[in-house]
């Protein structure tokens, strides 16, 4: 939840042409990991647990990917802080993916 309060705090400085662009392609992705995980947990058995969580950690390799596109692009200056989120909370779904 703290990495999507982050990007939509970072995306409100996107320029307006972007709003339905790469704005909402990240705002997406960050949403998506936390909603991937929650629906996950809600299936009830461990397989599909770690199903979703699979899915949450593809959505962080997106979020990257597409921070990086936006820095290239000038959007945002540094992207170090969100960087060091995303590592921390694919530490956390590799730690219990692998405990699952």
């Amino acid at each position: 939840m703290e990495l999507a309060e982050l990007v939509y705090e970072l995306t409100k400085s996107f320029p307006s042409s972007e709003s339905y662009n790469l704005v909402s392609q990240i705002q997406r992705s960050a949403v998506s990991v936390p909603s991937n995980i929650a629906e996950g947990k809600g299936r009830g058995s461990d397989k599909e647990f770690r199903q979703f969580l699979y899915i949450a950690r593809g959505s962080l390799f997106e979020l990257r990917t597409q921070l990086e596109l936006a820095r290239r692009l000038k959007y945002i200056d540094s992207n170090k802080q969100i960087i060091e989120k995303i590592v921390e909370v694919q530490s956390m779904l590799n730690t219990l993916i692998q405990k699952l």
